[in-house]
Order: C-alpha cells, then sequence, then structure tokens
C-alpha cells in the first residue's frame, strides 16, 4: 500500500476555503485539471454514497464515491472507482484546519493505494504534483 501525504496554507478564511472544496460536484470551479463533473442518480453532491463523474481536461474519466463528510472536521473522504490511473484500493481525504495565528487554512490532502511496483513513481508523481499539488496552487489562485 503506497501512502502519500500533501499540505498547503492558503491565505484565505477557513471557512471559504471549506466552503469551495466541500461542493463534492464543485472540482471543476476550482481544479485545474477537472473539466467537468456530474454526480450520478441525481443524488445531492453532499450524500453519502454519492458518486461523482468527472471529465479531466485531457480527456479522461474519473468516478469517486463520497465516503465521508464531516462539517466538525472540515474534511471529506472519497474513493476511486474508474480511473485511467494504474491503480487500486485508492482513498483519500482532504481537510481544511484554521491557522489560528493568522485566518489562514491549512490544507492536507492523503491518500493510500495500490499500484505495480514499476508504475509506483510515474503515478506517485501525477498524484502529487498534477492532482494534490496543482488544486492546493488553484485554490491559493483563487481564494489566497
Amino acid at each position: 500500500m503506497r501512502r502519500i501525504f500533501v499540505s498547503s496554507i492558503i491565505k484565505a478564511p477557513t471557512e471559504a476555503v471549506w466552503h469551495t472544496v466541500r461542493d463534492f460536484n464543485g472540482m471543476p470551479g476550482w481544479h485545474p485539471a477537472i473539466r467537468d463533473s456530474e454526480i450520478e442518480d441525481g443524488r445531492a453532491a453532499d450524500s453519502i454514497g454519492c458518486v461523482r463523474s468527472m471529465h479531466m481536461t485531457d480527456g479522461g474519466h474519473i468516478r469517486e464515491q463520497l465516503l465521508a463528510l464531516s462539517e466538525i472536521d472540515r474534511s471529506m473522504t472519497y474513493r476511486i472507482l474508474e480511473s485511467p490511473m494504474p491503480i487500486t484500493d485508492y482513498v483519500a481525504t482532504l481537510r481544511v484546519v484554521p491557522v489560528t495565528d493568522d485566518g489562514y487554512s491549512f490544507c492536507e490532502w492523503h491518500a493510500e493505494f495500490e499500484v505495480a511496483a514499476d508504475q509506483e513513481s510515474e503515478t506517485v508523481d501525477t498524484v502529487v504534483n498534477d492532482v494534490f499539488q496543482a488544486g492546493f496552487d488553484a485554490l491559493k489562485q483563487r481564494l489566497g
């Protein structure tokens, strides 16, 4: 099992950052790699178990299921059901925490997944840089 962790400080109030990322169907509005997203079966985007179907800007398609959403912890956990990446058993959590001395936000995004050894380096690089860090960088531009 491969584990990765990426964190960032976003110079915006925690409530603003959380309001942006908590919408399970809202990634096209802030993540540069996501072209569009739709919640399947007409379910609400904050309904545990709902599935989002996303098309990426590079033409790829990914389906993810919301496993947990906590307003108290300002966190969401989801798993990948289908992906162009060579991974299995992918579960990730995105969390937003206040930085109390300056009013900014500490964001962390971590994941665990299985990947073949010969594809591990490239896959980890993609998740760390093209998914997690690219998302944080876009949030900084949008909110910071």
